[in-house]
């Protein structure tokens, strides 16, 4: 199987070499140059699945760069890397189509991971190549509950509106929210995330809205927030749920007046981005109750799209089983082409807790594990292998049914209860409640 391609763009001999050293015994094909003008020779004559390309060339910027090699390999990855990281560089660099930016020295461990992620991407672009001009050909499944939300989907993309995503973790809302952005006006702007749930309040604030110098202890120059940063294209908020009260507050004076405050600034500045939001919370309950302030979830939800549990949509696990079969196949190099029936009965079968995203984390293991060319009940995890007898008389059983959910979620995460409780939607400290109620 063709191996997967990389070219690195650096002047340093010394650590061009490394480099390549380095990704061959990862496996990929590693081409080098060591200028601007070198690498757009190999970017005419060769074809890259990910491009690793450094600030500082002898005569060129590896920033103003990115914007050349999409040009010439649109479906391309780039990382752009350098000695001397800035803001600005990879704010610039990420406008201009990187797929990351990276400081030497500092993100040294990230860059396997980062150029793997990268390849993981570019291979999937790829697999919709018949549909490479419809940025919704990235949505896989053929049934009525996803198909009716790609065509309300579509409708919406090439307006400003905002767009509120539901559903449960795993579902694909980071998915829709990308090819949403593809297919509208702002394309050819930068669409940036931000996962709300990540940052403490005071550090959401600078991230959302930057910040001007002496806002507060450290913040020794101004910087941009990614409403700035994301100027003309689309702001993609995930877990919006998560926002404090404080916060939310912010953020609906930004959908109202359109105007926000950089942190200890005292002159708005005017936002032009588009807010795509996304939770797996019930924000029209929590307003309700309380918890989220309604006015902000009218405004979010302006145009509101629920995507549908893997569970409701069980004819496209086979679908989408396959695709991520021929990603991981490619990857990894293998050559599987499929799955046997006893597979597919078996995944059609399982309740998919974490939705496609569980389903995604299973192939890959599988086809780590698969010897043949046929994924096989020997290759999935145990608890998909065969499912456990259970006693006629407490299959209905709340309590019964809620215990070994949570037993086969933990079974799945290894343990991990942060991550299971996330695939549960529901809170950390209540997952160990749950635990220790059940004993498990």
């Amino acid at each position: 199987m063709k191996l997967p391609s990389l070219l690195i763009i650096d002047d340093e001999p010394q650590l061009r070499n490394m480099l390549h050293r380095l990704f061959v015994s990862e496996g990929y094909a590693v081409s080098t140059a060591e200028t601007g003008a070198h690498a757009m020779q190999q970017l005419k004559a060769h074809h890259f699945h990910v491009v690793l390309c450094d600030v500082k060339l002898p005569d060129a910027n590896g920033v103003e760069l990115t914007k050349a090699i999409k040009s010439q390999q649109p479906d391309a990855e780039v990382i752009v890397f350098t000695a001397f990281g800035t803001i600005h560089d990879a704010v610039q660099a990420v406008q201009n189509g990187a797929f990351h930016y990276l400081v030497k020295g500092d993100d040294n461990d990230k860059l396997i991971p980062t150029v793997s992620k990268a390849l993981e991407k570019a291979l999937a672009q790829r697999h919709v190549e018949p549909q490479r001009d419809d940025p919704f050909g990235t949505v896989t499944g053929r049934t009525p509950a996803i198909q009716q939300v790609v065509a309300l989907a579509r409708k919406v993309a090439p307006t400003d509106a905002v767009v509120l995503l539901t559903g449960a973790t795993g579902t694909g809302k980071e998915v829709f929210a990308n090819a949403i952005h593809a297919s509208s006006a702002r394309s050819a702007k930068p669409m940036l995330a931000l996962n709300c749930s990540a940052f403490s309040n005071d550090l959401l604030e600078s991230e959302l809205f930057g910040h001007v110098a002496g806002a507060f202890t450290g913040a020794i120059k101004d910087k941009k927030g990614l409403i700035e940063a994301a100027k003309g294209g689309t702001l993609f908020l995930d877990e919006v749920g998560e926002l404090s009260p404080a916060m939310q507050a912010k953020l609906l004076r930004v959908l109202e007046t359109g105007d926000f405050l950089r942190v200890g600034d005292t002159v708005p500045q005017k936002a032009d981005v588009r807010i795509i939001a996304a939770t797996h919370r019930d924000l029209q309950r929590e307003g309700a109750e309380g918890r989220f302030r309604q006015d902000l979830y009218f405004r979010l939800a302006a145009f509101a799209l629920r995507i549908p549990a893997l569970v409701e949509r069980k004819a496209d696990i086979p679908l989408l089983a396959q695709v991520f079969i021929e990603r991981f196949a490619f990857k990894l190099k293998k050559s599987i082409t499929g799955m046997d029936d006893s597979v597919k009965d078996r995944l059609l079968a399982h309740t998919w807790p974490g939705h496609v995203r569980e389903l995604r984390n299973v192939i890959e293991r599988a086809c780590i594990l698969c010897d043949g060319p046929m994924l096989d009940l020997a290759s999935l995890p145990l608890e998909l292998q065969g499912e456990p007898e259970q006693k006629l008389g407490s299959i209905y059983e709340l309590e019964r049914v809620e215990q070994e959910h949570i037993r086969r979620v933990l079974h799945h995460t290894g343990g991990n209860k942060t991550l299971a409780a996330e695939l549960l939607g529901i809170g950390l400290t209540t997952l160990y409640a749950k635990v220790k109620k059940y004993d498990l």
